[in-house]
Formats: C-alpha cells, structure tokens, sequence
C-alpha cells in the first residue's frame, strides 16, 4: 500500500513537471542552433588558418610571420571588440537606421531566441562575431611587407567600430539600405566591398614597397598559398550556409552555389592563364577560387546553381582583369590583390544578383512591387554609397592614426623584413 501511494505521488509529481515544462518557451531549435555553432567554427578556420597561410604563401619568406601576427592579432582585437560594443551598434535595435542601440553593450542583454529566427541570440552573436573577425583581417593583404604593427592594430580596431558596424546594420541590422530593400545574403556589401575598397585606400596612402613591380616580391611559397585557399573554400561553406541561419533547404542551396561558383571560377583562371602564359599555376587556381568565391557571397541564397556557374566564370574573368588594371596601369601595390579579388568580386556578385533573383532565371524571385529594373538600381546605390563610405572613413582613420603611429616601417626595417625587426624571436625565455 506504501509503495502505491509512493509510485502515485511520483507520477503526480512527474505530471505537473512535464506540464510546467509544456509552459516554458522553447530556447530555439536544436538544429538550427547546432548547425550555426558549426558554421562558426569554418568561418574561424577560413580566418585563422586558412586566411593567414594564403596570404603568407604569397609574400616573401621574410615576412611570412608578421603576417601571421597580423592576420590572428586583427581578428582577436575585432572579436572582443564585437562582444563590447560591436555587436550592439551593428544589431542592436535600430535607431533612425544607422546605428543599433546600446541594449546589448558587453552582451549584457541578450534574448533567448534572436527576434525573427529559430536560434538563441547567443549562437546568433557567435556567428556574427567570426563575420567581424574576418573582414579587418582581409585587408592585410594589402599592406604586407611595410606596415607598422601598431598602426595596424590601432587602426583596423577604429575601422571595425567606423565602417564596418555602421554597413553591417545598414544591411543586416535593419537599417536603412535594409528599408529600402537592398540585398546582401552573406557578405558581398558588408564583408568585401567594406574590405576591399578600405584595402585600396590603405595602399594609395602607405605607398609602393622597395622594388614594386619586379620579380623580387613573388610569393615564398604558392603550394602554402593553395592550401590554405583549400581551407578557405571549404570555411567558406560556413560562411555562406550559414548565413541561411538555419538548418534547411536554403542552406544547402547557398552551399550548392558556392562551391559551383568557386569551382567554375577556379577552372576559368586557370584556362585564363593557360591562353595568356602558356600554362595554369596553383597561384591563379586559389586565386579563381577566392574570386568566385567572393563574387557569389552576396547572392548565394538567392540565386540558382546554375546562375552561380554564370557568377564564376565572369568572377574569374572581371578580377583577372582588375588585377591588370590596379597593379599593371595603375601602378597601385595592393599587395596580394584585396581590392581587385574581394572588393571587385564583392561588387560584381552584388550586381550580378538584381537580375538573377528572377524566379524566371531560378531565384527565389522579388519582393511585392519590384521588378528587375528597380531591384538593379537599389544594389547599385548600396555599392555605391558603402563603397564611398568605407573610402572616405577609412582615409580619415589611417591619417588620423598616423599622427600618433606612423603607418609605415622605416627604409631598413622593410629590407630586412618585419619578421625579424617587428616580430623576430629574441630568446626571452632564456634572458
């Protein structure tokens, strides 16, 4: 009789527990928020591993190191950055669409659910934060070989808060461009016209390296350059799936197009340099392949595969001849091609994506009241003012900067290399 008694009031108990659980709102879905937390951690091996061995597969042995500093040092700066105020300009609430409001400073006010998905606002921050940690990091491309460390790091901290937050809510965020109906899927506008123009400005003002252009400044390594443009394709999965922010068809269609994309890109340059050189080199493959790759960000969700086919070939096409165009008749040392790869590709596939989001060309079609017309002359204005924004701020914060830090190393340090002057290994622990 005592155990009947006993086992009743268990399952009574067990009861009115099961019930009070009924009554508590779900945390977000489990898929969505495991699929997210995964996709974090290839964006963090595009920037980490995959981004510092292909840009220090490119430059000379002797500054291999320093930009493995930079590229880890920039992308740890912006990431604690994000968690203090970054976040919050860039997704907190809007405020006449320019900036978020500081509701969520040092994510001190974070949801259980991010507004309008199915993941805790945690994993949303997390996703957001590698986005913010990869961007700055993208522009050491364009200043390898001669600028200060500290300038650099004084100055992509000041960037990360200037340039990128503000087009990160312009876009994201609900900000303005949001309102007026521009789209970026993952990163075409916020990520790399952002970087690649800022790159561009960065290099006009630091000036030409010591013996540019000539075959002394060829890259030290391009099999670690291929490699690592191998982590970054496949990161990029994250970067680009991911930004579907769930678990569902529209992350493994993104996912579809950007390998096709990268691949199609890939194939073209090499056949690009087979026509104009003779033969392909493991160079221009990577190299394809960050094109396509960049050029089909911004419209990965939004477009068909076979589009993205379309996307690479001309990725690959337009962004060889950039290159031409700045380091050739410009005569502009973007060092290892930000602006001409991912600014140019940024731009292109931003473009590429007001036609191609016709449901009649395999889209996922245009919003109630706008036609192709219309949706082209939106994406047109969102390049154009975030590319004349991030120009403009990125000048006054490398001058501004260079006031307190020079930008540049000295004559000697430069011929040296920064590994040993900036970053060589003194022995300390032996002093």
């Amino acid at each position: 009789m005592v155990r009947k008694i006993a086992t009743g009031l268990w399952l009574a108990a067990a009861s009115d527990a099961a019930m009070a659980q009924d009554l508590v709102p779900a945390a977000g879905d489990s898929g969505d928020t495991a699929w997210i937390l995964v996709c974090s951690a290839l964006v963090l091996l595009m920037c980490l591993p995959g981004l510092g061995l292909f840009y220090g597969g490119l430059v000379r042995a002797k500054n291999f190191l320093s930009v493995l500093i930079q590229v880890a040092a920039v992308a740890g700066l912006a990431s604690v950055l994000w968690v203090i105020v970054g976040y919050t300009l860039a997704f907190g609430e809007t405020t006449g669409g320019v900036l978020g409001n500081g509701r969520a400073w040092m994510l001190i006010d974070l949801g259980a659910v991010r507004a309008g998905l199915t993941i805790p606002e945690s994993a949303f921050v997390l996703f957001q934060m590698t986005f913010a940690a990869i961007t700055p990091a993208l522009m050491v491309g364009a200043w390898v070989d001669r600028a200060r460390f500290g300038w650099v790091m004084a100055f992509t901290a000041l960037w990360s808060l200037l340039v990128y937050a503000p087009v990160a809510h312009w876009m994201w965020g609900g900000g303005w461009l949001a309102q007026l109906g521009a789209l970026d899927f993952a990163g075409g506008i916020v990520v790399h016209t952002t970087a690649g123009v800022s790159a561009l400005i960065v290099a006009l003002l630091l000036g030409r390296r010591q013996g540019f252009p000539t075959a002394s400044l060829l890259p030290h390594a391009p099999g670690m350059t291929m490699l690592g443009a191998m982590l970054l394709w496949v990161g990029w999965f994250g970067f680009n799936g991911g930004s579907a922010l769930t678990a569902t068809d529209d992350a493994a269609s993104a996912i579809i197009a950007t390998h096709t994309a990268a691949a199609v890109a890939a194939l073209t340059w090499v056949l690009i340099e087979k026509i104009r050189f003779g033969k392909p080199t493991t160079v221009g493959f990577a190299t394809g392949a960050i094109a396509g790759l960049a050029t089909i960000t911004p419209a990965a969700g939004f477009v068909s595969p076979g589009a993205a086919i379309l996307f690479g070939a001309l990725a690959a096409i337009v962004c060889f001849w950039a290159i031409g165009l700045v380091k050739h008749h410009l005569r502009i040392d973007d060092s290892l091609d930000v602006f001409a790869v991912h600014g140019v590709g940024g731009m292109l596939g931003s473009l590429l994506l007001a036609p191609f989001l016709s449901a009649a060309l395999g889209g996922t079609g245009y919003a109630e009241g706008v036609g192709m017309a219309r949706m082209l002359a939106l994406q047109v204005a969102a390049v154009g003012v975030v590319a004349l924004f991030s120009a403009i701020v990125t000048a006054l914060i490398a001058l501004a900067v260079s006031l307190f830090i020079p930008m540049r190393v000295s004559a000697e340090e430069e011929v040296e290399g920064l590994d040993q002057t900036s970053h060589g290994e003194r022995g300390w622990m032996f002093d």
